[in-house]
């Protein structure tokens, strides 16, 4: 016997028939002729070496050597079948793997859509990787990733982008301010206090900066902060104002006030950046499917800004062209 000989559809055939009973039925049930089915049968039966059939009272049943080749082919094709549904899960976006690479500020706001999603896809592997602006370009650049989450994005020369969330940038001071009280108040009139900054380089900061710079006005004494949840204590402490991420601040903040500051709030947005150079996962394009159709479930409607429907026609754009044939990168 050589088993190099055998072939899945030898081993189909077999299976239906001995499940069929007849040649006839089994014929009928693979859309098949009768002579076909038994030139297939006699190839098996001779690359075996053994009878595989027996006659008992007009139905074809297996013989010894037939009981045991009708095991292993339910166990070979059966694997298969697993694989053909393990495949077709993952070409859906159920199965599989992706990461993630967020600034900061966008903890606070993603998991209002990881969570939803990991319920309901509980099989896929997500991993989020979270750090500083400068981190997360560093990221981008060496292609560490499927998915990006920036307010600010990087040069989409090699990159597509889908708005997903509203980004209202705030000015917060603590609740005892002297000017919280106040329905307007002139940017003007808060120059002198106290400011309290993130890093250089991060969006907030630049987007606060450049605002400035477009009313003329120049800040007085500052404190650069790490991180946005140390800005938020201190101010809350008196240390002084800060321009944050409406996003920052829990439901319920009695300590700190949003001042009306006139031209604010900042309008940023949070966007999913996709390298065009980098074909993405099954489970990656899935999960932005999901916040394409479910993204209204997860966050208030305010601030709901959801572009993923065109982001994803765009990918599939891009990865139905050959390299180098590619459009504008922006999504519009």
């Amino acid at each position: 016997m050589n088993i190099r000989h055998l072939t899945f559809r030898l081993l189909q055939v077999y299976v239906a028939v001995v499940r069929a009973g007849s040649i006839s039925e089994a014929a009928r049930r693979l859309h098949l002729t009768q002579p076909t089915v038994s030139q297939q049968l006699k190839r098996l039966a001779e690359t075996l070496g053994e009878p595989l059939l027996e006659n008992r009272q007009g139905r074809l049943v297996p013989s010894e050597a037939g009981t045991e080749l009708y095991r292993a082919s339910r166990e070979v094709l059966g694997r298969f079948d697993d694989l053909d549904d393990y495949l077709a899960a993952l070409r859906g976006g159920e199965r599989g793997r992706f990461s993630i690479a967020l600034v900061n500020t966008a903890q606070y706001v993603l998991p209002r859509l990881l969570g939803p999603y990991s319920q309901a896809f509980p099989e896929v592997e997500v991993t989020v990787h979270i750090g500083n602006r400068r981190q997360m370009l560093t990221r981008f650049e060496r292609q560490e990733d499927d998915l990006y989450v920036f307010s600010h994005p990087p040069s989409l020369a090699h990159a597509l982008a889908g708005r997903f969330l509203r980004n209202p940038l705030v000015a917060v001071a603590p609740r005892g301010h002297p000017l919280a009280g106040r329905e307007r108040i002139a940017m003007g009139e808060l120059l002198e206090e106290r400011w309290l900054l993130r890093e250089p380089g991060s969006a907030t900061r630049m987007l606060f900066e450049s605002w400035l710079q477009e009313q003329g006005l120049t800040l007085g004494p500052t404190l650069q902060m790490a991180s946005n949840e140390a800005i938020r204590v201190g101010v809350a402490s008196g240390m002084g104002l800060a321009v944050l991420s409406e996003h920052v601040l829990p439901p319920q903040h009695p300590e700190l006030v949003i001042l009306p500051v006139e031209g604010l709030p900042i309008e940023s947005h949070w966007q999913f950046i996709v390298r065009r150079d980098r074909r993405l996962s099954h489970a990656a394009l899935g999960f932005l499917g999901f916040g394409a159709q479910r993204l209204a479930e997860c966050v208030e409607s305010r601030f709901l800004s959801n572009e993923l429907p065109v982001l994803l026609r765009r990918l599939d754009e891009v990865q139905a062209t050959p390299p180098g044939l590619g459009s504008d990168p922006q999504v519009s």
